[in-house]
């Protein structure tokens, strides 16, 4: 499994809390539901704030 940096294993957390209280909202506006599209989330989003993450393939 690709090694993530702290600060993006932290991001990915709170993104996974979000969803789970069913704040997290895709792109389009729709709830997101599913666990691997919210770890997705938080790789972008972890990766826009500059942590050591493995590019998209």
């Amino acid at each position: 499994m690709a090694k993530y940096s702290e600060k993006a294993s932290e991001k990915v957390g709170e993104v996974l809390h979000e969803m789970k209280e069913g704040k997290l909202k895709s792109s389009s506006g729709k709830k997101v539901t599913s666990r691997k599209q919210a770890i997705a989330i938080g790789l972008s989003e972890a990766r826009e704030e500059g942590a050591k993450v493995p590019k998209k393939k």
